[in-house]
């Protein structure tokens, strides 16, 4: 381990990498030295985040994956487990975003696909990764939330209901693995951020107002390196 490569020899996957918060952190954390696993649908910009984190001499695996697919997760997890034998780092950045409505309007459909992508795919990934997670020594999660996880806000319900039970089950791993295995698990809250989630839930905002995702990214690092209390929590603040 280096200083310019402090997370050198570690294993993270991220979800949702293929753009976004959790394309960035991908690439963070390849340019801190882990290889890391990229996952999301869509293989052509899951290719070039790796092609990005290939040009700078980083190392990175393509595992296309569908969270909503029965089996999927767990075919990824017994995949990662053939090659290596632990997992240090799980980023859960994936997320879907109904369509704001109130909430007796709710399209059941969309609701639907956001429980199993957001919480469903969280339960199911602990679940999977857990074993490898544990062998690693010291495995680290981290799940990025929303404010209205915790603060529900009208015509987001939704999406709010959602991450409260996303916070709910990793707060509930966390204190399950507490003293087992030595996993940590932080729950961090990108706060505004220039996304494409953004600007479909605002799309009248100046996205020059708001932070870019490698902000983020950063200080995901930041943790990585410096460590966490578990069940640690934090919302990340624009840059003065």
């Amino acid at each position: 381990m280096s200083d310019d490569k402090p997370l050198s020899d570690k294993l993270a996957l991220v979800t949702g990498s293929s753009r976004g918060i959790g394309a960035e952190t991908a690439k963070a954390l390849a340019k801190a030295g882990a290889h890391v696993i990229l996952t999301g649908r869509d293989v052509k910009a899951l290719e070039a985040v790796e092609d990005e984190i290939h040009d700078f001499g980083g190392n990175s695996t393509i595992a296309p994956l569908d969270l909503g697919e029965p089996d999927a997760i767990s075919r990824l997890a017994a995949a990662v487990a053939g090659r290596w034998d632990k997992l240090d780092y799980l980023v859960i950045s994936a997320a879907y975003l109904p369509s704001l409505t109130p909430v007796t309007q709710i399209d059941q459909k969309q609701f639907s696909t956001a429980i199993t992508t957001n919480v469903l795919a969280t339960q199911a990934l602990l679940a999977a990764f857990d074993p490898l997670l544990k062998r690693a020594g010291a495995g680290r999660v981290i799940g990025l939330t929303s404010s209205v996880g915790s603060d529900a806000r009208a015509y987001w319900a939704a999406y709010g209901a959602t991450k409260a039970a996303f916070e709910s089950i990793l707060d509930s791993y966390a204190q399950e693995v507490e003293k087992i295995g030595g996993v940590k698990v932080a729950i961090v809250d990108p706060g505004a951020t220039r996304t494409a989630m953004r600007a479909k839930a605002y799309p009248g905002e100046d996205p020059e107002t708001v932070k870019t995702a490698d902000v983020v990214a950063d200080r995901i690092i930041h943790l990585l390196v410096e460590d966490f209390a578990t069940s640690h929590r934090e919302r990340v603040v624009k840059p003065s």
